[in-house]
């Protein structure tokens, strides 16, 4: 996955309110000290819900 792509949560994220098949987009990819994706997920008006490091295994991107 690169910068921009848009992606779809694989898991429930409790403690920032949010559900799998929540979509979302990469906001910054992380190389050390392992990949990782920092993900914004936002409301129906544009607005940051929540902004989250995530891991390959997490996020599944849509073509």
């Amino acid at each position: 996955m690169e910068l921009y792509d848009t992606v779809r949560l694989l898991v429930d994220l409790p403690e920032e309110q949010l559900k799998a098949g929540a979509v979302g987009a990469v906001v910054h990819v992380f190389d050390r000290p392992r990949l990782a994706y920092e993900v914004e997920f936002t409301d129906g008006d544009g607005r940051t819900v929540a902004q989250v490091a995530l891991t390959p295994d997490q996020v599944q991107l849509i073509s």
